[in-house]
């Protein structure tokens, strides 16, 4: 049984983009750890919490995953139910590799449509200088956290449009 892999290809000319922002993701992961930690050292032993904590940490979540999407496409390990894709490769390798094709068609149709909806979002909150938190207390802007979002998206569509002449060229092209 061929992994995702094998059956989507590495889009080779994302994989080094698409891991640094990956990197990035599992950086802010450590990062955010830390602070986390810090944070119940503080409150609960030191009796000073550090505030913002939990508001930051509830929009890092969104971001790290959209830093790190392309990144599992790329490699093959999007999260994905291969059940019945097992039984069609072994009943009809052609079904199969349909199937696929159109999961990358759908998965990149609706990176590319998460992007655009939230570019609007992204620009109004530049412009009205949206922030979360406490204003005077502790306040973050919104912006960069909605621009993650759009990036990730666009790269994650890339990756899964990178994967569509490999799929195409080995069910329907030449056989090597």
């Amino acid at each position: 049984m061929e992994s995702q892999a094998e059956a989507t290809g590495s889009p080779n000319l994302l994989q080094k983009p698409a891991n640094l922002l990956a990197a990035l993701g599992t950086i802010w992961i450590f990062g955010m750890m830390f602070l986390i930690v810090a944070d119940v050292i503080g409150r609960n032993f030191l009796n000073l919490p550090i505030t913002g904590v939990s508001e930051f940490a509830a929009r890092s979540v969104a971001s790290i995953v959209f830093l790190q999407i392309a990144a599992a496409i790329c490699a093959g390990r999007m999260t994905r139910s291969d059940f019945l894709l097992r039984i069609l490769k072994n009943r009809s390798p052609r079904l199969a590799r349909l199937l696929e094709i159109f999961n990358v068609i759908v998965g990149s149709t609706l990176f590319i449509a998460l992007a655009v909806i939230a570019w609007p979002e992204f620009t109004e909150s530049i412009s009205s200088m949206e922030y979360f938190g406490v204003q005077g207390v502790y306040t973050v802007s919104t912006w960069p956290f909605r621009a993650i979002i759009i990036i990730g998206s666009i790269f994650a569509a890339i990756a899964y449009l990178l994967c569509l002449p490999n799929l195409i060229k080995q069910k329907f092209g030449p056989s090597t």
